[in-house]
């Protein structure tokens, strides 16, 4: 069973305008996976659950754009999608062994407690109060973002013309702070309206109840590239007003289900560095002489006639980085298969290397 918007539904065509690797799996609701939730979750070792369940749940969106799509065949399309499918294929070997769950912006940490979900994979916000409070971790950012705002082309050219302007967000975000922080710096008095859910904003916005829309930039740039007047209509305005580190998050007090994900996704930087791709990684695992090479991708390495594979402890198989790269690629292959064709570009989530925050720890 799928939840999709009405809003949404209506130009759902349109919104694949990203394509890539998708999963076989149907999208579930929380409500349809909480009954079989363990009611302690404190007791239970979620890696181990996982491990014995042979697939991942993996709590995201149904209707973002770039990010989460949910297609009519039940498939799965976007960044945080893949992200899913990386953590199944370190875990099983397996890019589809992973069951996509739609979670609401307010049921999201609620989901990861209950046991609902095995992890949080939907563009959330890693915040001290969340990794202190929601009984979370986060474990690793893979987006690094901000908040800005959306208005109607023409309307305004920056958010300081934005004297008295009514700004609408998603409820129980951080935008919602953000924006009335903002509007009290600048002293623009605006009317912070929240909603209880982006698709209710959406059609707050369309019906003209909004003079702009603030949330993440990444977001906005999705939901504007499938707006029904079309993108030209709509301008991000240039101020980006806070940080916003998003990335997956598990639940507290399982340190090895949290080293999992983290190196799963560390794996797809890494293996941007190394310059390995979904088309090359057969070859450079075959041909390289890269010791660092090898060991990243389970190669077995010879010494004084001796062969051993380099196993770190880890939780996961000694080849799981390459079958994180053949099955769904690099962090630049995810990049540019979801979010570059909706205008992102690598700014901040380029490699350290090209001036970016992406860098991941040795495999050693």
């Amino acid at each position: 069973m799928k939840r999709t918007s009405r809003i949404v539904a209506a130009f759902a065509a349109t919104a694949l305008i990203v394509a890539g690797c998708s999963s076989s799996s149907d999208g579930d609701t929380v409500s349809e996976v909480a009954e079989e939730a363990p009611a302690e979750p404190a007791t239970r070792s979620v890696y181990d659950n996982v491990l014995n369940a042979g697939t991942v749940k993996c709590g995201t969106r149904d209707a973002l754009p770039g990010f989460a799509v949910l297609q009519d065949d039940g498939t799965h399309v976007g960044f945080d999608s893949d992200f899913c499918r990386v953590i199944a294929a370190a875990m099983f070997g397996d890019a589809n062994a992973v069951d996509m769950v739609d979670v609401d912006t307010a049921d999201r940490f609620t989901a990861l407690q209950s046991g609902a979900i095995d992890v949080l994979v939907r563009n959330t916000t890693w915040t001290a109060s969340r990794d202190g409070s929601e009984g979370t971790t986060f474990v690793q950012t893979n987006f690094y973002d901000g908040q800005g705002m959306m208005v109607e082309t023409g309307k305004y050219a920056s958010i300081n013309d934005m004297k008295d302007a009514i700004v609408c967000v998603a409820k129980g975000t951080t935008t919602e702070g953000n924006a009335a922080l903002e509007s009290s710096r600048l002293s623009l008095n605006w009317e912070v309206r929240a909603f209880d859910d982006t698709d209710l904003l959406l059609e707050g916005f369309i019906a003209g109840q909004c003079d702009g829309w603030s949330s993440d930039t990444s977001q906005l740039t999705g939901f504007r590239s499938v707006y029904p007047s079309g993108p030209e209509t709509l301008t991000i305005l240039p101020e980006v007003f806070s940080k916003e580190p998003l990335g997956p998050a598990v639940l507290d007090g399982d340190s090895k289900w949290a080293q999992v994900v983290r190196w799963a996704i560390l794996a797809t930087i890494s293996a941007e560095e190394f310059g390995i791709t979904s088309a090359n990684v057969d070859e450079i695992q075959v041909t390289t002489e890269d010791v660092s090479i090898k060991r990243f991708l389970g190669v077995e390495i010879v010494t004084d006639g001796v062969g051993a594979t380099l196993d770190p402890g880890l939780g996961l198989p000694t080849d799981f980085a390459y079958q994180i790269v053949k099955q769904v690629g690099n962090y630049g292959e995810i990049f540019e298969r979801h979010l570059a064709p909706l205008g992102l570009k690598r700014g901040v989530n380029a490699l350290w290397t090209n001036g970016g925050l992406m860098y991941s720890p040795p495999y050693r």
